[in-house]
């Protein structure tokens, strides 16, 4: 197949870095071929299958690390995903008429990733702990009114997991991509975290006079067909079901804000958003983020640099567009 000269076909070694590329299904490769042949004949092109659109990072000997683009009928988003070796069928491209290079994948393996499911993170840590400590301002009483509250909010989210330990609160919700040919939509909304985490705010300080600080995150989770949590029958086993580049992010970034804070590469903030995640708000039209506080961090799964953003609570709700869901 793709024999004709005008045709550029790639090695698994040898696809086009940072290019704008197109995801598509095996089974679409014949159809495609008749048509671009079409159009080197006629000038007439049909557009091909079921597509979604990505960017080649990097090539490794057992995949190849891309950036897909999985809502962009939708808003901004980006999701880091691998395209094992022996999923990858071809690439083909065809520069003479400007044709974005086509990754063709076995069928199974992109069923899969468009029907799995996705996990937004968030960590959120109080601010004091330590000093309310040693002042003895944190009381069993203050505490289990605190969990009694955190109980509470969690009943009017229950799409979004919540495990308090020591004085950190970890967050999680699952989205999908879906298709138009299954019962599964595409159902992100990084929003509603930002929705929890502000109630929690509200009781941190209502309940402990504490400030919080956040971290959030999105992408690819292995845990891709289970529940938010796992509690063994016995309830002293609780898994968080939570494995994967995202997950590894929240405490990248952690470490990463709290050097940065300590050597005064920026400001101490309320939010720390790790850009993906951030790129993928809604926001409201005008934001002028270049102005934002952002830094590195290494992530070791990818071993590569991602950055993240500093933000400040009034200074996001400002400029969020509203949630589909009103404030509760």
């Amino acid at each position: 197949m793709f024999d004709h000269p005008y045709f550029e076909v790639y090695e698994f070694n040898d696809v086009p870095l940072n290019t704008e590329s197109i995801l598509i299904d095996e089974c679409y490769m014949q159809e495609y071929e008749r048509a671009m042949l079409t159009s080197f004949s006629s000038g007439e092109y049909t557009p091909v299958g079921y597509i979604s659109f990505i960017q080649v990072r990097r090539i490794t000997d057992h995949s190849i690390e891309l950036t897909w683009y999985p809502g962009a009928y939708y808003r901004f988003h980006e999701v880091e995903i691998s395209l094992p070796r022996d999923q990858f069928v071809t690439c083909v491209g065809c520069s003479r008429y400007s044709e974005r290079p086509q990754f063709f994948a076995k069928s199974s393996w992109l069923e899969h990733l468009f029907l799995r499911q996705y996990s937004v993170f968030g960590i959120v840590d109080a601010i004091g702990v330590k000093e309310a400590l040693d002042r003895g301002e944190l009381t069993r009483n203050k505490l289990v009114e605190l969990r009694n509250a955190v109980d509470q909010v969690a009943e009017k989210y229950l799409d979004v997991s919540f495990i308090s330990f020591a004085d950190s609160l970890l967050l999680k919700s699952n989205w999908t991509v879906g298709t138009f040919m299954s019962e599964k939509s595409y159902t992100y909304e990084p929003e509603i975290l930002i929705e929890v985490i502000k109630h929690i705010r509200k009781v941190y300080n209502d309940i402990l006079e504490l400030d919080i600080y956040a971290i959030l995150t999105q992408g690819s989770n292995e845990y891709y067909e289970d529940p938010l949590t796992h509690i063994s029958e016995s309830e002293n086993h609780i898994c968080l079901n939570s494995l994967g580049i995202p997950f590894a992010q929240l405490f990248e970034i952690d470490k990463a804000a709290r050097c940065a804070i300590k050597l005064g590469v920026h400001n101490k903030s309320e939010l720390y958003m790790e850009e993906n995640f951030f790129h993928s708000l809604n926001r409201r039209h005008g934001w002028d983020r270049d102005s934002l506080e952002k830094n590195t961090f290494y992530n070791k799964m990818t071993h590569s640099d991602r950055n993240y953003f500093c933000i400040m609570w009034e200074q996001l709700l400002e400029n969020l567009k509203p949630s589909s869901d009103n404030d509760q």
